[in-house]
């Protein structure tokens, strides 16, 4: 998705900055002033973090804008690994809201086209909370490269200097290559699901 559509669910949006010390008002899917002055914020402190840690490309640009900001450091200092290791690694997804989550699940089912991708439904995905993001790896034609071998041994490159964050290609069920997730408090998804639709921390 990109920061545009984020704005677009109110609600989502203000449980997203109220979660990361950026909204103070209530959580009523009204966009007054509380909102508009934590947006403006929320951009601010995104717009230092890329000056620190650089700038990459468009389509990685408007992912990373849609993460959460400690998910948006951990983001760009991947990339800054994949770069020094001459590989063109982009962002191609970040954050979801439930109902974008809920389009990707009917993907491949009830008569839908396309393959199946996910197994989780709006709410069940660390995407929709800002923490997660999906990367393409891109051969010397700009072709995006599908071989599994080729994000195991990026995984392997990426995760010897970055603990902070989880590998899709971990998970016991439906590994997901392309998946990487900033560390929350909890493991369990409905725990960070419960938090964040408070407003609460959960990273």
């Amino acid at each position: 998705m990109s920061y545009q559509l984020l704005k677009n669910d109110v609600l989502f949006y203000q449980r997203f900055l109220k979660a990361n010390g950026f909204y103070e008002g209530k959580l009523d899917g009204i966009w007054g002033p509380k909102t508009n002055k934590a947006d403006t914020v929320f951009l601010a402190e995104s717009e230092a973090i890329a000056q620190q840690f650089g700038r990459f490309d468009v389509r990685s640009e408007s992912n990373i804008i849609t993460l959460i900001p400690k998910a948006q450091i951990e983001a760009r200092k991947f990339l800054i690994i994949t770069k020094d290791a001459n590989i063109d690694v982009r962002i191609i997804s970040g954050t979801r809201t439930y109902s974008e989550q809920n389009i990707l699940y009917c993907q491949g089912r009830n008569d839908n086209p396309g393959p199946i991708v996910t197994n989780a439904k709006g709410g069940q995905s660390n995407h929709n909370f800002g923490i997660a993001w999906d990367i393409g790896i891109f051969d010397l034609t700009g072709k995006y490269i599908t071989d599994d071998e080729a994000y195991i041994s990026l995984a392997e490159i990426v995760l010897r200097e970055m603990e902070t964050i989880e590998w899709g290609g971990n998970w016991r069920s439906f590994k997901d290559f392309p998946h990487y997730q900033l560390k929350a408090i909890s493991d369990r998804v409905t725990t960070i699901r419960r938090l964040f639709e408070k407003g609460e921390v959960y990273v």
